[in-house]
């Protein structure tokens, strides 16, 4: 009995983010064990999936940020990527098997032109090498093992999708802004199609995902630096609310906490004049406060308010 007792409880409770400048060449699962290890913290997770491959922002979560982490994943992103034009690669980028070639490399009005085509809400059919579930499979297992799935299209929203530069003939560098769920790696194929010609992605980074952003996130080395007092650096852990700063606040008292805790909902009647004006009353999310803490996020719905996660 104390020996499972005890593993649970092993590691510090530490609440809060650190916005992981992910390094090339790890992936996002062993991002988040090198800084549970090196923070010897209790539970950690992280928000968004990077590709090996790719580097930038990679929001882990601590302690009580575990239970916001869905709603981190619904934040907008923003990228910047470059295709290599003239080689398609099995997995898409720069990782994978070379499996067709082209002579034919787009010039910039050409790049300029079909970009217009993959902008607002598009359909796209992720990569055979990706974690989507096939039958109950992943379909990069499936991939890997030959056996190519065959993966429906899904909607991706473009809020943004521009050219930024041109190195030489064979690269262009692109900046995307997107919503949940857009694979850059598919973006990357398809547009080289689109042009007559084949690409795969040669360079990811991700700048940002919702509220955080690339200019407060750290690498492992400097965490690693400030293992022994990580806590007198105020960029290095982020408060928990921090993932909803584009949440409105609702101001609670002490009563309707201890209520919305213990699960109850509570008529909006009693928040008149409290609500705020950019809450969306059909469905809408709000910052629960207690003075300044962050005390739990609330949806508001047919009149009620009601707790979807509480800290």
């Amino acid at each position: 009995m104390a020996g499972p007792q005890a593993r649970q409880r092993r590691g510090r409770q530490i609440d809060g983010w650190i916005i992981l400048d992910k390094p090339q060449g790890i992936t996002s699962a062993h991002a988040v064990a090198k800084v549970k290890r090196l923070l010897d913290a209790a539970k950690v997770g992280h928000g968004g999936t990077l590709d090996p491959l790719a580097t930038g922002v990679l929001p882990i979560a601590l302690g009580a940020a575990t239970k916001m982490v869905p709603y981190v994943m619904d934040g907008t992103k923003c990228y910047n990527f470059t295709i290599r034009f003239g080689e398609a690669r099995n997995t898409d980028d720069a990782e994978g098997a070379l499996i067709a070639t082209s002579d034919i490399r787009p010039d910039d009005a050409a790049i300029e032109a079909a970009l217009t085509e993959f902008r607002g809400l598009i359909m796209q059919v992720p990569p055979a090498f990706s974690a989507i579930k096939v039958n109950g499979e992943r379909a990069y297992d499936l991939a890997r093992a030959g056996t190519l799935p065959d993966l429906p299209a899904r909607p991706a929203q473009i809020d943004r999708f521009v050219l930024i530069g041109r190195p030489d003939a064979d690269h262009a560098l692109f900046e995307v802004v997107s919503g949940k769920g857009v694979y850059m790696r598919s973006l990357a194929r398809d547009l080289a199609r689109a042009l007559g010609s084949v690409g795969h992605i040669s360079a990811l980074r991700r700048l940002s995902v919702g509220p955080f952003e690339q200019a407060a996130s750290v690498t492992l080395d400097k965490l690693a630096e400030s293992i022994h007092s990580p806590f007198r650096d105020p960029d290095l852990v982020l408060p928990v609310e921090t993932a909803l700063d584009d949440i409105p606040a609702l101001a609670l008292t002490e009563t309707e906490v201890a209520a919305l805790r213990n699960g109850m909902a509570l008529s909006l009647i009693e928040f008149m004049g409290r609500i705020p004006v950019a809450a969306n009353p059909d469905g809408g999310l709000v910052r629960g406060l207690a003075g300044h803490r962050f005390v739990v996020l609330g949806k508001l719905d047919q009149g009620m308010l009601r707790p979807e996660r509480v800290i």
